[in-house]
């Protein structure tokens, strides 16, 4: 079929991006669904920090591809083989998937699989096939398995997530990424204990719903940290008892001092290594520290390696959540239903193909959260 998505044929252009056009919103050609893959109508793909710093080039791609690797939609079209989905479902789609029989499969961190890693590396999908082209035929590459700024998408079923229909599409869209990352991170990686002190570090999509999941989780203090104070309000909505300026000097004195030696468990969201290492200082001993946001490929940080031995501190990564997605964004689901991860307030704003690159711009401003692209226009 023929379809409108949005193309990137170029990394590290730059600001403003309104100007330079990283994406192109063009008609292209969406074969398939083959053996075992889906075809899904995107009712709403979110614009996350992640797309950013690949649309800066901090992590390259194969290009040309389509962009989108948070999103959610109603499936269409089951391929031969395919168990547990069919036309009408409502589902959320995620870049993490795995194949389901390697090491890391086995043992419940799909997000972790070399396989699927591998294939989407090269732009494909899991089965090793590209359902993507450009029209006459030019090689088309699909974006973590899904690419979902385009009006449909082909995709494998293990990277969908069927949902409650009650959850509005555009909402929807979030749990793909930034509620399943945010919310993990502090359920499954760190499993927050009750009466525990927290800190996270960057108020985006992601940090937002950290805040939200600490708060479920049962922490007695939250600190939130950014360098943009008008964040704030929303922080607190959220669920943080404490806001910090992170570019204040004695941000790490005021948290260290207020959480009486130091935060229990630090997020770091933002990806930045000067982050993490504010995020080492202002944990207690025997505290943890959880690497969550992701910036350049070849950023490095260091750690004092005595203080942790000695103060048996813990260095922990977060990717996408740490989870299994069929099983995590359920239970997510539910709490958002139920009032109690309300992440309807991480959504800035729904936003058509022609203002995506401008979007973009916004993001990285700091203006938004989360807007949201609506591929069919409004829902």
């Amino acid at each position: 079929m023929r379809m409108t998505a949005a193309v990137m044929y170029e990394q590290g252009l730059p600001f403003p991006l309104a100007t330079s056009r990283p994406f192109r919103i063009e008609e292209v050609e969406l074969e398939g669904p083959g053996e075992g893959e889906v075809l899904v109508e995107v009712r709403g793909a979110g614009l996350c920090h992640s797309d950013l710093t690949v649309l800066q080039g901090y992590r390259k791609r194969p290009l040309p591809i389509v962009g989108g690797h948070e999103g959610a939609g109603i499936v269409r079209e089951c391929g031969p083989g395919v168990t547990g989905l069919r036309p009408g479902d409502h589902v959320a789609m995620s870049g993490v998937s795995g194949c389901g029989a390697c090491r890391v499969c086995r043992a419940g961190r799909p997000g972790l699989c070399q396989a699927v890693t591998g294939a989407r590396n090269e732009g494909l999908l899991a089965s090793g096939h590209r359902r993507l082209s450009l029209p006459g035929g030019g090689r088309l590459n699909h974006y973590s398995g899904i690419s979902v700024y385009a009006q449909y998408a082909v995709v494998m079923p293990q990277a969908l997530i069927k949902i409650d229909a009650a959850v509005p599409l555009d909402i929807a869209a979030l749990f793909g990424c930034a509620i399943m990352t945010g919310a993990g991170a502090v359920f499954n990686s760190a499993r927050v204990r009750e009466g525990s002190s927290v800190a996270i570090i960057g108020l985006g999509g992601v940090g937002l719903t950290a805040v939200m999941a600490a708060r479920e989780a049962g922490a007695a203090r939250i600190f939130a940290l950014d360098v943009l104070p008008s964040k704030f309000e929303l922080a607190r909505a959220c669920g943080a008892t404490d806001c910090i300026d992170a570019r204040s000097p004695d941000a790490i004195q005021q948290v260290v001092e207020m959480s009486e030696g130091g935060v229990d468990y630090a997020f770091e969201i933002s990806g930045h290594p000067s982050a993490m290492e504010t995020a080492q200082k202002i944990t207690v001993r025997g505290g943890e520290v959880i690497g969550v946001g992701i910036g350049k490929s070849d950023a490095t940080f260091s750690v004092n390696h005595a203080p942790w031995i000695y103060e048996e501190r813990v260095l922990r990564g977060s990717f996408m959540g740490g989870g299994i997605p069929q099983q995590d964004v359920p239970r997510y689901v539910d709490l958002f239903l139920q009032g109690r991860l309300p992440v309807d307030k991480l959504r800035s704003e729904q936003i058509s193909f022609d203002q995506l690159n401008e979007g973009f711009d916004r993001l990285h401003a700091g203006q938004v959260i989360r807007q949201v692209l609506l591929p069919h226009g409004r829902i």
